[in-house]
């Protein structure tokens, strides 16, 4: 769905209490049904075995939270989940930018784009994102991409494909409403 949408990345919860989360061995399927997207394999605060086992399974990226250590020999970029006094971490090759961590809650617009100027690292944008306001977080915070979940769901967990759709082209600057 997310690669016919025009999607650039899939992210799959493993090893965190989420609606959304996936059992590792479902992950190899879903990320083949999608070859040309980046693949990220996301918890919130894995254990060393957790990282283990995401990296076992193959991600471009794994994305974690700012306080989780990272193995020296990392099996893929990271990509840090930050929210507002957290530290921006040195050791992330992206940073998401997300409060509510995966609960829809609106991002600080004022905060996301005070770290997007003061970092080189790309940073995501997360958050209470919708095909309705994309667009226009899009234009006020100026992040490197945009990453959503309950935005784009008709029930927890369950992805909605018109909504990520609309979410994807919105995103890229044609504006169409769910």
């Amino acid at each position: 769905m997310a690669e016919e949408a025009g999607a650039d990345a899939i992210g799959v919860v493993v090893f965190s209490p989420s609606p959304r989360r996936v059992d590792p061995g479902q992950v190899p399927a879903i990320f083949e049904a999608a070859p040309s997207l980046t693949r990220c394999c996301v918890a919130h605060v894995p254990t060393p075995d957790e990282i283990k086992a995401m990296c076992s399974l193959r991600p471009d990226a794994i994305q974690v939270s700012c306080t989780v250590p990272m193995p020296g020999d990392r099996c893929a970029q990271v990509i840090r989940s930050i929210r507002q006094g957290d530290p921006i971490p040195a050791d992330a090759d992206a940073l998401v930018l997300d409060a509510s961590q995966g609960r829809g809650h609106l991002y600080d617009p004022v905060y996301a784009a005070s770290v997007v100027r003061s970092t080189a690292t790309p940073v995501f944008l997360a958050g209470g994102l919708s095909p309705g306001n994309v667009r226009d977080a899009i234009a006020a915070v100026h992040p490197y991409g945009v990453d959503v979940a309950t935005g784009v769901e008709y029930a927890p967990g369950r992805k909605d494909a018109r909504k990520v759709q609309a979410f994807v082209k919105n995103a890229r600057g044609g504006m169409i409403y769910d």
